[in-house]
């Protein structure tokens, strides 16, 4: 007869093991993201596409003050300043008077920000797309539901990080 206690040990060493290998693929999929920011471009090109990254809350989330924007990405304000600074410029971004608060201004998505936003969207689902060409949709399905499940789950134990990662899409059975 096994021993409940020794049971529960093993249980316990195996989802530690379990979580030390998650953290190091994570540590790996960080170092590979930074790579392939890296591999955008450098210089001006690296700085826009740095900016136009703010183009994805404040499209899902709507108009926000700079400062909240800052908050949500984690950024430092002011280099979130210097990076609405350039959205504005190039007409991806307006400002517009906040309806509480004439003094201030929220920061509003043009339609050719929208337009830089969906072709973001497109490149990323390409490359997704080619990441994963071999794949069934089965395991693609899973996989989805997978990682969905986990960001929910570390968004559940980060409350900051949940405004930054947006409302979390339904969950559906395969996901449980």
């Amino acid at each position: 007869m096994t021993d409940p206690a020794s049971s529960a040990g093993s249980v316990s060493a195996g989802a530690d093991a379990a979580a030390h290998l998650l953290s190091d693929e994570l540590a790996r999929l960080s170092r590979v993201l930074h790579a392939l920011k890296s591999a955008v471009g450098s210089g001006t090109e690296a700085r826009e596409r740095a900016a136009h990254v703010l183009l994805f809350p404040l499209t899902r989330l709507g108009p926000m003050r700079q400062g909240a924007l800052a908050e949500l990405v984690h950024a430092d304000p002011s280099t979130v300043s210097r990076h609405v600074t350039l959205l504005v410029d190039r007409g991806l971004v307006r400002r517009v008077a906040d309806e509480q608060d004439g003094r201030v201004s929220r920061l509003v998505v043009t339609p050719a920000g929208e337009a830089v936003l969906d072709q973001m969207r497109r490149e990323r689902e390409e490359l997704l797309a080619a990441v994963t060409a071999d794949w069934s949709p089965a395991e693609l399905a899973g996989f989805t539901g997978q990682l969905r499940r986990f960001v929910d789950d570390l968004t559940d134990h980060l409350p900051s990080l949940g405004a930054a990662a947006g409302a979390p899409l339904p969950r559906t059975e395969t996901d449980r």
